[in-house]
């Protein structure tokens, strides 16, 4: 009986792993991390002056303009917290301070759709580090390493 049970539960787990990965990751039109639990799906990425760039996107991953989106967030050590405000800049949204030193920074990003939605919260590593199996930054990794 456990033996048939442990049977059935590999099975089942076989057949769910491979459906785990079947979406394929893809970078935004700048090369950055997709987040694909705001609707419209936004792209984040760290500009080379380390300001945060947030583009969204439609439904074919193109960029669209900003209308009443907005965004905060807070990165950096717990002890001495980056505060980031954001705004429209060409499109997107810029923020305001640059991410702070280091090549692991933790990221807390706010994101709303509209004034009245609900907010999207999103916790991440901005993780610099070059991936072994792609052009990206981990961050922005779209391989399945």
């Amino acid at each position: 009986m456990m033996k048939t049970l442990n049977t059935m539960m590999a099975a089942c787990a076989l057949m769910v792993i491979p459906a785990l990965h079947a979406e394929e990751k893809k970078a935004g039109p700048n090369g950055g991390r997709v987040i694909s639990s705001v609707e419209p799906h936004v792209e984040f990425f760290v500009m080379e002056d380390r300001k945060l760039k947030l583009t969204f996107l439609d439904e074919d991953g193109k960029a669209i303009a900003v209308a009443e989106q907005s965004a905060t967030g807070t990165g950096g050590e717990r002890s001495k917290p980056t505060r980031f405000k954001f705004e429209k800049v060409g499109g997107a949204l810029v923020s305001d301070v640059a991410l702070p030193e280091g090549m692991k920074v933790p990221l807390i990003l706010q994101v709303k759709v509209t004034p009245d939605a609900k907010t999207v919260t999103e916790r991440l590593t901005v993780d610099f580090s070059d991936c072994p199996g792609c052009v990206h930054p981990e961050y922005a990794c779209t391989c399945d390493h």
